[in-house]
Order: structure tokens, then sequence, then C-alpha cells
């Protein structure tokens, strides 16, 4: 019997053979590699974020000034230098998650979060500074404690008009303008003396808000007892009723050195016969300007001046002074002065 050829495989049967290599998609590695790259990621971040949550470095406060224009990476370079923060990185990533952030000055408190730095500048929690122009300084001498003053910014072109600017503490923060807390005090003043000036005395011998503020800047420069204001606005209330002159020595030194500089020395006879519409030594009534700047306190009195009798007034060598009513007494006064000035001059 004939054998016959074997049968050619029918196109359906299967080809695999034992032993053969599986052919396997690359899906599933990759999508490994996918994954632990973001777990990774997410790991780094976590711990980023978390380093942006933890206390700083800096051992103590410090007071940080981020300029306008700054880059986010510029000031986190900054706070490394100043070592608040640990890295810039950490820095950005805590800007990340609070917002843009301002130009300022700025404290810092000791150990602060890069977080919590953060914020402060977001939110413009600038450091707060004040300025104080004590009672009865010049316009000159107000300038002059502006120019010097810290975190300002900018120059004053001229020195306001004596009596302009009312004495008090103003605040600002970095790089507000010098002139611009000039404008804050002269409107301060022009609110202040109107408001005071609308609860005056009927009687007061003033005709105006300008004479007012003069002689408040009088009254400022005689006395710095709280308790003699009212009464030495009484004194020069009784001599302008009597036509009497003021005879004011703030006033001679004054017309001596424009209220630019200090006299440093006592008056002489001659210094009272100095030509100035301001000395009220040869001139009757209140000067045609203030010589100072007057505080509320000199301004009240001014406008509701002490009633009394009294006409003179003299030092008493313990910082108040003396009243008198008649020349005669006065002249008594006077010559006790004079004695307790020449014990106490050098």
């Amino acid at each position: 019997m004939t054998a016959l050829p074997p049968e050619p495989p029918s196109p359906s049967s299967s080809s695999f053979e034992p032993g053969a290599p599986i052919s396997r998609s690359p899906f599933p590695r990759i999508a490994s590699i996918i994954y632990g790259s973001i777990l990774l990621g997410l790991a780094i971040s976590a711990a980023c974020i978390g380093a942006a949550f933890a206390p700083g470095p800096l051992d103590q406060s410090k007071n940080v000034i981020v300029a306008h224009g700054t880059r986010t990476s510029d000031i986190g370079t900054q706070l490394v230098q100043e070592k608040a923060v640990y890295s810039p990185f950490l820095f950005r990533i805590a800007a990340l998650i609070a917002g843009p952030l301002k130009a300022g000055e700025y404290a810092i408190p000791a150990k602060a979060r890069p977080i919590d730095i953060a914020r402060i500048m977001h939110e413009g929690i600038s450091v707060v500074h004040t300025f104080t122009a004590a009672e009865g300084l010049t316009s000159t001498e107000i300038v002059k404690l502006l120019m010097s003053a810290p975190a300002l910014s900018g120059t004053i072109p001229s020195v306001p008009p004596e009596g302009s600017l009312l004495p008090e503490t103003y605040h600002y923060t970095y790089n507000d303008s010098r002139e611009g807390i000039l404008t804050r005090m002269q409107k301060a003043m022009r609110e202040k003396i109107r408001e005071l000036w609308a609860a005056r005395d009927k009687d007061a011998p003033m005709k105006s808000i300008d004479e007012a503020l003069a002689l408040a800047s009088i009254v400022e420069k005689e006395t710095g007892k709280p308790s003699e204001r009212a009464r030495i606005a009484g004194v020069f209330f009784n001599r302008l009723r009597r036509n009497m002159r003021l005879q004011s020595d703030p006033t001679v030194i004054y017309a001596l050195t424009n209220g630019k500089t200090s006299l440093n020395r006592p008056l002489t006879h001659n210094d009272l016969t100095t030509p100035s519409p301001i000395n009220t030594y040869t001139n009757t009534g209140i000067p045609p300007q203030p010589i100072c700047n007057p505080g509320r306190a000199a301004l009240e009195a001014v406008l509701h001046p002490e009633r009394h009798n009294y006409l003179y007034f003299v030092a008493n060598g313990s910082g108040g002074h003396v009243f008198s009513s008649d020349l005669e007494a006065h002249n008594r006064n006077v010559a006790s002065w004079r004695k307790i000035e020449s014990a106490t001059r050098p």
C-alpha cells in the first residue's frame, strides 16, 4: 500500500511551537515608569511644600527692603543672603502658594517660615515708621528733620511758610516722599485751625486765622509749660486791648535768625531795636507772620485766653514765669531774674 504524503496544516490551525518566545507589549513597562515618576515627583513636591511650611533659619527678627521691580527669584536670593530662608527655590514655592509679592520694607520674624514671609510680602504688611515734629519748631528745622528721616524718598524743593505745618506724629512706610509728608502736615494744620477758629471766644483779639497763627507761635515760643499757655495768651490779650507792644523776646530772636539757626546767646539791648516787622519791641500789634509752627495747645490758648489783669511776665528761674499787673512789680521780678541769670551764667 502506498503511503500518502502528510496533509499541509490548515490555515486555521495554530503555528505555535512549544518553547517559542512569547511577543509582549511594551505598555506595562512604560506605564510603570511613568507611574513611578509621578509618585517621585509628588513625593519631591510634597517635601518641598513641607519645607516651605517649616521654620526658617533667622535667629532674630530683621527688616528687609524689597525694591520695586525685584523678581521673585531675586527676592529669594536676597532672603538667603539675609539668612531668612534656606534656599531661593523654597521661597519661590512659597511665593507660588501665597500669590504676587509687593515691594516694601518688611519685618521678618525670627524663625519665620518661607510661606509666612511670602504672605507678608503678598499682603504688603510693610514696616510703619513715625515722624514727629515738636511744637515750636520753625519750618526750616522741620525740613532738616525730614531730610534726615529714614526710609523716605525725594527732596524738598522749598521751605513751607512759617506756621503752615501742624506739629504732630505722622506715620509712613518705606519710599514715601518727604514732600508728601509736608503736604499732609499742611493739610492737618489747615483743618485744625479752621476747626479751632470756629469755636473761638468771640472777643478774642485776633481778626483772622493768620493773626491767630502768628500770636499762637509767640505763645508757643514763650513757654513750654502747658499750664502757662492760656495765661500768657491772656497777657498779650490785655496788652493788645491797651494798644501796648507785645515786647516778646522770641520775635526779636526770629528777626535776628529768620528761624534758620539758634541764637545761642542772651539778647542784648541793641538786639531789641533790630529793624524788622516781626520785632514786637519796635512794632505794635500782632506780627505779620508766625515765628514757628504752633501746636494745638498754643492755638487753643490764644483762641481761649485766660481772663486776668496781668500785663507782664518774666522767667522765674525754674522753667516757668512770674506774672505782674504793674510795671513796678515787673521791674522787681526782672531784677530777681537777673540775679538768677548771673549766678547760673558760666
